[in-house]
């Protein structure tokens, strides 16, 4: 029997409190956290912070003594080192040497050269990238989110969003400048100065693809699917589940599937994006990557009808375990138990309220009363693969 002391070990990161009850963020991270130590054969440890052994920044055993599956986006390459993370072989997730990579203010260009920006912003990045995102910028003052904002409303109305935003909450769409004006008034200074604020052009019932890809024991699949809304316990609409086609190999493996064209045009688009976050933010790396990229009519606003105008682009990338993770597992296990199998169709659901009912086979990411959203299930399943359109 192997000697656990020595044997590489999964650990949770970021979330201490992993099996609070009352927490379907704690919950649902200990339970990827066991589904990631089963696909890679290492034991289950529980949470870094109170798993007792710490290593020393100095050492460097040939066997690592911990694969992490942080909460969030590992931020520093210092950081990460002092932690024994040095590869994308060491986590579930990624790292960014800043915080602000993470978050969806590397999505659009600064209103101005000169204008507001944090430590390592790279305008290599939105060249790269500008067409393979709606139009809009991020600002980092009052004063540039004015300037941006009122330039995309001569097109058309226009959505504010908090860059740490997630599952489609602190967003909003303003349709004429006093409206601008009223809803940067309301923003904090300091939170404004440190995430910044993003402004794009708001699309008309758009539809939503997650494109991404995942590296876990030696196996390397990518994915193209489709993400679904619901309404929570308070009747906001938010993030409901995505259904996903994945396939062995890297993104190029999905150009070869017979996927609708716009799913196509968001592969591309997700590739863009990721192939010029590698290229301009040296240090990072990543195992888990998903892209969240959608399509649509532009909007109009004052009521008139939805414009002709059709708009693709990513808006916003994570870097982490996500919603759709728990799909990304199912898919993992079912191709790694059979190496033949080239593609499978996976899907998570969230859904609120009591009594939800599962499906026959789903695994469960968490069924409870959380103490902040309520009552809420989370699972994933294996689905019929049928013609791979996405």
């Amino acid at each position: 029997m192997p000697d656990i002391s020595t044997q590489r070990r999964v650990v949770l990161y970021g979330c201490p409190d992993y099996d609070d009850a009352g927490s379907h963020q704690g919950m649902t991270l200990a339970q990827i956290g066991r589904k990631v130590a089963e696909v890679v054969g290492y034991p289950f440890a529980g949470a870094f912070e109170t798993c007792g052994e710490k290593r020393p920044a100095s050492a460097k055993p040939k066997t690592p003594p911990f694969y992490f599956v942080p909460l969030d986006t590992v931020v520093g390459l210092d950081q990460a080192a002092r932690l024994g993370i040095h590869s994308a072989a060491d986590l579930f997730g990624g790292v960014v040497p800043f915080a602000f990579i993470s978050t969806k203010a590397i999505t659009h260009e600064l209103v101005a050269p000169a204008a507001a920006a944090p430590e390592g912003w790279c305008g290599g990045f939105a060249e790269r990238t500008r067409d393979a995102v709606l139009p809009g910028y991020t600002a980092f003052c009052r004063d540039a989110a004015a300037l941006a904002g009122r330039r995309l409303l001569a097109d058309g109305p226009v959505r504010l969003k908090e860059p740490c935003g997630l599952g489609g909450l602190g967003q909003q769409v303003v349709e004429d400048a006093a409206a601008l004006d009223r809803a940067l008034a309301a923003m904090d200074q300091t939170a404004l100065e440190a995430h910044g604020i993003v402004l794009e052009r708001d699309l008309d019932k758009p539809q939503t693809w997650s494109v991404g890809q995942v590296e876990l024991g030696g196996l390397r699949a990518s994915y193209c699917g489709t993400q679904d809304l619901t309404s929570n316990n308070r009747g906001q609409s938010v993030y409901g589940g995505s259904t996903l086609t994945v396939v062995r190999g890297g993104f190029d493996a999905l150009l070869a599937q017979p996927f609708h064209a716009h799913a196509l045009a968001a592969v591309r688009a997700a590739m863009v994006y990721h192939d010029a976050a590698l290229a301009c933010f040296p240090g990072m790396f990543l195992s888990r990557c998903n892209y969240d990229v959608a399509a649509g009519r532009a909007a109009q606003g004052n009521g008139a009808k939805a414009s002709d105008q059709q708009l693709l682009g990513v808006l916003e990338q994570s870097w982490r375990v996500g919603g759709a993770t728990g799909a990304e597992l199912a898919a993992l296990a079912a191709l790694q138990a059979e190496p033949e199998r080239r593609r499978v169709v996976a899907s998570t659901r969230e859904i609120y309220g009591a009594g939800a009912e599962v499906p026959p086979g789903a695994e469960i990411y968490f069924q409870g009363e959380d103490r902040n959203v309520g009552a809420l299930t989370k699972y994933a399943l294996l689905e019929p693969d049928a013609d791979g359109n996405a």
